[in-house]
C-alpha cells in the first residue's frame, strides 16, 4: 500500500514538471509574439495547474493517477482548437497550438497506455493508430507554428495596435513591428509597412528614415499601391497621440 502511494506521488510529480516546463516554454515564446497576451494567458493557466497539482500532492488524500492525464488531455485539446483558430484565421498567435498539442499527446498516450494490457488486439491497433495520428498532428503544429513562425500580416496588425497605444519606438514599438512585417512574396504587405513607417517617422520628425521608407515605397508602386483605409487608420492613430 505504501509503495502504491509512493508511485502515485511520483506520477503526480511527473505531471507537475510537465505542466511547469510547457508553461515556462510557452511564456518564453510569448515574448516574441506580436500579440503576447494570448500565449501568455495560456502559460499562466498551465503554471497554475502545475501549482494546483503540487498542492494536491501534499494533501492527506492522494489524487487519482488518471486525473492529471485527463486534465492534460482536455487542456491540450482546447489549446489545439483555439490555437489553430488563431494560427489560421485571426493570425494572432502560433504558439498555443503546438504547446497545447504537446499536452494533448502526452495526456492521451498516457491514458491509452494505462489500459493497454486490458485491450484486445483490435483495440490495441486502434489505440496505436490514434497515438500515431496525434503525434503526426503535433509534428505539423510544431512545424507550422515554431518553424515557419509568425506571418508578416500578424506583425502589421500588432503594429497598428501599437500606434493606437502610442508605443512607437523600442523593441515592442510600432516601428519594430512594422519592420518585421515585410514579406518577399506579398509585396502589398511590404508596401503597407513602408507607408506606415513613412507616416510614423514623419510624425517623430525623423526625416532620414522617412525619406528612406518613402523611396522603398516608390519602388513598390508608391502611395497608389496602398489602400487609403490603411493610411487613414495610421494617420488617425498618430493624430490621437
Amino acid at each position: 500500500m505504501e509503495r502504491r502511494i509512493r508511485n502515485g506521488v511520483m506520477d503526480v510529480w511527473f505531471w507537475i514538471v510537465i505542466f511547469a516546463i510547457v508553461g515556462l516554454a510557452c511564456l518564453w515564446y510569448s515574448r516574441h509574439q506580436p500579440f503576447p497576451e494570448i500565449s501568455g494567458r495560456f502559460s499562466v493557466l498551465l503554471l497554475t495547474i502545475s501549482i494546483l497539482l503540487w498542492l494536491s500532492s501534499t494533501a492527506p488524500r492522494s489524487t487519482s493517477e488518471e486525473v492529471p492525464a485527463i486534465v492534460a488531455t482536455v487542456i491540450g485539446g482546447l489549446g489545439v482548437v483555439f490555437g489553430v483558430r488563431h494560427m489560421t484565421t485571426t493570425h494572432r498567435d502560433v504558439v498555443v497550438a503546438p504547446f497545447g498539442g504537446v499536452l494533448l499527446c502526452i495526456g492521451s498516450i498516457s491514458l491509452l497506455s494505462e489500459r493497454w494490457s486490458d485491450y484486445d488486439q483490435t483495440e490495441q491497433l486502434i489505440s496505436f493508430a490514434l497515438a500515431s495520428v496525434l503525434v503526426t498532428l503535433e509534428i505539423y503544429l510544431s512545424f507550422r507554428g515554431l518553424v515557419i513562425g509568425i506571418q508578416g500580416i500578424s506583425w502589421s496588425k500588432s503594429g497598428l495596435r501599437q500606434v493606437r497605444r502610442g508605443l512607437l519606438e523600442g523593441p515592442r514599438g510600432a516601428v519594430s513591428h512594422f519592420e518585421k512585417s515585410w514579406h518577399s512574396e506579398d509585396q502589398w504587405l511590404t508596401a503597407m509597412s513602408h507607408a506606415a513607417l513613412v507616416l510614423i517617422h514623419r510624425h517623430m520628425g525623423d526625416t532620414e528614415n522617412e525619406e528612406y521608407h518613402d523611396l522603398e515605397l516608390e519602388k513598390l508602386g508608391g502611395w497608389d499601391s496602398v489602400d487609403e483605409s490603411w493610411t487613414s487608420a495610421i494617420r488617425d492613430g498618430l493624430s490621437e497621440l
